[in-house]
């Protein structure tokens, strides 16, 4: 199958070489950019938990300030495994849903306890800080990147992508979708995916992409990319 994968080429690399070594042919278009943003830095000492929605969060913060024993709470398995790496110990994940990650946080955190950090980008597609708050817990939400959209694709993948237009492609937030549409609208490609699986990551980023005529569009958490490969 021909794959296309969206995210920026960091993310991306593993995912390249699992689909290729499994014979697959996969394009890469990283609709968008991550850039990190100048922030004030807190006192980590006063806090007895962090949040991280995404991987990005985790390597655009300056980790030498923080307990890495600290309770830390990530929302899905790719972000968990950058949490690992960094050193991170205490690690409760969500598997790749914000819901589930404020269920997590309800259940294993008592606000008794202190205070949340939670780091994150300036564009998030849940409310879950103010949810948290609601509940009667102390947060401080920490904004460490942004993202940007990319602005054109590259002529030889313009070419490639015409010629032989992706099975399947996987599209990971809502920042991504609306880059993702914008792009195809700017190179009059729109009409090119009705044999085309689309996989979305939460049901906003899906709904901003259902002006294109697709074959199927499924769900789906990180994690869960090559298992898709076996339901079409």
């Amino acid at each position: 199958m021909h794959i296309l994968l969206t995210r920026p080429l960091e993310d991306s690399k593993e995912l390249i070489f699992k689909f290729s070594s499994l014979g697959h042919k996969v394009s890469h278009l990283p609709v968008i950019k991550v850039e990190p943003l100048k922030y004030d830095q807190p006192d980590y000492s006063q806090f007895k938990g962090i949040i991280f929605t995404s991987s990005n969060a985790i390597k655009n913060l300056d980790l030498n300030r923080v307990d890495k024993k600290i309770e830390c709470y990530c929302v899905g398995s790719a972000t968990e495994k950058v949490a690992k790496l960094n050193g991170f110990q205490n690690i409760i994940s969500a598997e790749g849903n914000v819901n589930n990650l404020k269920e997590l946080i309800l259940q294993n955190f008592d606000p008794k306890n202190g205070s949340l950090l939670y780091v994150s980008g300036e564009i998030v597609s849940s409310s879950l800080d103010k949810d948290l708050i609601s509940e009667g817990y102390s947060l401080k939400r920490l904004i460490n990147y942004t993202v940007l959209s990319t602005q054109e694709i590259k002529e030889e993948l313009r070419a490639q992508l015409k010629a032989s237009i992706p099975d399947i492609i996987y599209v990971y937030s809502e920042n991504s979708a609306k880059s993702l549409l914008n792009l195809l609208k700017k190179y009059d490609l729109l009409d090119s995916w009705m044999e085309t699986n689309l996989m979305c990551m939460g049901e906003k980023a899906s709904a901003i992409l259902n002006e294109i005529k697709w074959k199927k569009i499924f769900l789906f958490n990180s994690g869960e990319e090559e298992f898709l490969l076996y339901k079409i």
